[in-house]
């Protein structure tokens, strides 16, 4: 069984540079690769395109690269927590293209099963449809009009587990799910890190949510922040 673990972030990242388009795991907040997110910054590469969720928040998960200048191109459903993300968007420097999020999640799921494009109907008449080709079919008796989407192709898939082995099986917890998945699906390569890394055999099989079929390196994270966005909570009484 091949071993896929790494032993520094630096070796996780090798090969990532500047003017790549990379896949990154998250939802909102909730199971980011933080530390290899940091690394991103450390690494000083730039020009990137980023498919992602979300756009991180001011001073965390990507807002850390956006902050730096790093991103030139955000793909993404939700970027509704970072002021600077919205300044650079308004003011030109950073491209933008907003996706609905089933799209977004189908598009990345599209390319790990090997299909390059999908039809549907989310965004036919709107601003998401300018200039993307459409088509009328009939399905379960009803026509209706559909979107081409094309499957995603990015260079790399950086994604965040709760637990995973060094085979490169993955488990994760909640709705770290949502997008981590599909994300470490669609890469060339693609990077995980975990809380907790096991030998092979330690994971329960019916608990695996990631094959680690599709993963090419992972390693241990050192340390979590698991920043909530927007934390409400009642008085005491």
């Amino acid at each position: 069984m091949i071993n896929k673990k790494v032993n520094s972030i630096e070796e996780a990242l090798a090969g990532v540079e500047s003017g790549m388009t990379l896949a990154i795991g998250g939802f909102g907040l909730s199971g980011i690769p933080e530390n290899l997110i940091q690394g991103m910054v450390q690494k000083k590469i730039n020009n990137l395109t980023c498919i992602s969720n979300n756009a991180g928040v001011d001073d965390f998960g990507l807002g850390l690269l956006l902050q730096n200048r790093q991103i030139k191109k955000m793909i993404s459903s939700y970027v509704g927590e970072n002021a600077e993300f919205e300044r650079q968007m308004l003011s030109g420097e950073l491209e933008v293209e907003l996706i609905p999020q089933g799209t977004l999640a189908t598009r990345l799921m599209a390319a790990g099963y090997g299909m390059p494009a999908i039809f549907t109907p989310a965004g036919v008449g709107t601003e998401v449809a300018e200039g993307k080709e459409t088509r009328k079919f009939t399905f379960h008796g009803i026509e209706k009009e559909y979107l081409l989407e094309y499957a995603f192709e990015p260079d790399f898939a950086i994604v965040k587990a709760w637990k995973g082995d060094t085979a490169g099986n993955l488990i994760y917890r909640g709705t770290s799910n949502n997008f981590n998945h599909p994300v470490a699906m669609c890469g060339k390569i693609t990077i995980a890190e975990v809380e907790e890394l096991v030998e092979p055999g330690e994971l329960d099989p019916s608990q695996i949510h990631t094959p680690g079929i599709f993963v090419h390196r992972i390693i241990q994270g050192e340390k979590y922040e698991k920043r909530i966005e927007q934390r409400t909570t009642l008085p005491r009484k």
